[in-house]
C-alpha cells in the first residue's frame, strides 16, 4: 500500500463484454500497474485489461 505522499500516475484499466470501462486500481509506477494488469488477465476471462498514464487520453 503506497504512503501518503505518494503520487500514483498509473492505472489500470477494465473493458467489460459490453464495452464499458472501469479503473480498476491506481499505481506510482507502470511496472507496478502492469504486473497487476498481468494477473488479473491471466485468469482467462473475456475482460480486458490494460494500462494508462493518468492524464493521457482515454482509448
Amino acid at each position: 500500500m503506497p504512503d501518503s505522499g505518494t503520487t500514483l500516475l498509473w492505472q489500470v484499466i477494465r473493458q467489460d463484454d459490453n464495452g464499458n470501462h472501469y479503473r480498476v486500481g491506481r499505481y506510482a509506477t507502470r511496472d507496478e500497474a502492469q504486473k497487476v494488469a498481468d494477473s488479473l488477465d491471466a485468469h482467462g476471462q473475456r475482460q480486458l485489461y490494460w494500462v494508462e498514464r493518468i492524464g493521457e487520453p482515454a482509448r
